[in-house]
């Protein structure tokens, strides 16, 4: 845990990335790796600070991304292996992304079809995948289920055959949550069970995301043991994407009292924003733990905890405190690293927090970008020099 001395000194709110835990669970993927004879990428999509890549790049063998900036930024800031997915692909979406990507995994064999010319001319072309869904649901929630009925991700069972494939290397699947090793090995039994039979002679199968790899309970000797004996079984290199396990309890994000109002109890208006800043505790739901406090009644003083968006429903729950709040106590919420920093927005003008980054070792906080106007002014203005 980040000392509470050590963030005093920031403005709020303000998210900050802990070093100590980001090496932590780099060192537990790399060893992964290693044991199992996987490659691991880090899932843009989850976790895209170029600021901390140089901490992560000897555990990783690289990043997966699904749009054109992604690719973009995991080339230029991270090195190492790049591989896309996106549902569609449109034209140009293509030729920004062919340029960055060492692996392009299709959605459809439409999509495939209707590319593999361009693709065979670029020099050299990308490794080509498809993406399947195994016809097993294991995610815990229907927002975050890839293999949901009538899900449009993935090529769905009984709808490939072995001419299918012809100039596909590899095959995708993803569908678990923040899992553990148990779910992987039953979603394993499934995708086998459907796709077992086109294997023989790919170059690589990857496992997707939703590998919760570095929580404590995690069960790696049986992640170890699905990942050989497949990769032996079939004699084909497999991947993992996992998003959530890079940066697992590696941030939090500081957050000052603006203001304490009473309206069929006490409610803390905060300087952050759930719709803003927090898009999972209104997405999943989602409710995120706050350092020094407990659940409503557990401690002598409740409140619930809102944003300072003008969204009627920007709440980010409801907690417990020893002592009353008031306006310009800090609050810091945990676990804030991952499917946070890269689903925040200026919505109403708020202003994104700032992001800094603690390093144990020296016991010093960095401020790495300062938000601001400019966040909000840009993404409404034409480029500049353009009009």
């Amino acid at each position: 845990m980040i000392p509470q001395a050590s963030l005093a000194t920031l403005r709020t709110p303000a998210f900050v990335l802990d070093l100590g835990a980001l090496r932590r669970n780099r060192d537990c993927l790399a060893t992964v790796a290693q044991r199992s004879g996987c490659r691991i990428l880090l899932a843009l999509k989850g976790f895209a600070v170029p600021a901390v890549f140089p901490e992560l790049r000897a555990g990783l063998a690289g990043v997966c991304a699904s749009s054109p900036h992604e690719a973009r930024l995991g080339r230029e800031t991270f090195g190492g292996e790049v591989h896309a997915y996106a549902p569609a692909y449109s034209a140009e979406d293509l030729e920004q992304l062919l340029p960055h990507c060492d692996h392009l995994v299709f959605n459809s064999l439409a999509q495939w079809r209707r590319f593999q010319p361009r693709v065979a001319r670029e020099a050299p072309p990308p490794s080509v995948g498809l993406r399947v869904n195994p016809g097993h649901s294991e995610a815990p929630r229907p927002l975050y289920d890839p293999a949901a009925p009538g899900s449009r991700l993935g090529i769905p069972p009984g709808r490939l055959r072995p001419g299918d494939i012809e100039g596909i290397e590899g095959l995708h699947f993803h569908a678990l949550c923040e899992q553990n090793a148990d779910a992987l090995e039953r979603t394993l039994a499934a995708f086998e069970r459907h796709y077992g039979a086109l294997l023989p002679g790919l170059r690589w199968v990857n496992f997707g995301g939703g590998h919760h790899i570095t929580r404590a309970d995690y069960e790696v000797d049986r992640l170890v043991r699905l990942v050989r004996d497949f990769a032996a079984r079939y004699r084909v290199q497999v991947y993992l994407e996992p998003g959530e396990a890079v940066a697992w309890q590696a941030g939090v994000l500081v957050t000052t009292v603006l203001d304490v109002i009473e309206n069929d109890g006490a409610i803390a208006i905060l300087d952050t924003s759930a719709t803003c800043h927090l898009a999972d505790v209104l997405e999943m739901p989602f409710r995120p733990e706050v350092v020094g406090a407990g659940l409503p009644g557990a401690l002598p003083h409740t409140y619930r905890l809102g944003g300072l968006s003008c969204l009627a429903g920007d709440w980010i729950g409801a907690y417990s405190f020893a002592k009353p709040l008031q306006p310009g106590d800090r609050l810091v919420l945990t676990d804030m690293a991952h499917y946070t920093i890269v689903k925040t927005n200026t919505f109403n003008g708020v202003r994104l927090p700032d992001l800094a980054v603690y390093d144990p070792e020296t016991e010093e906080v960095r401020l790495i970008r300062e938000a601001g106007y400019a966040d909000y002014r840009d993404r409404l203005m034409p480029p500049r020099g353009s009009e």
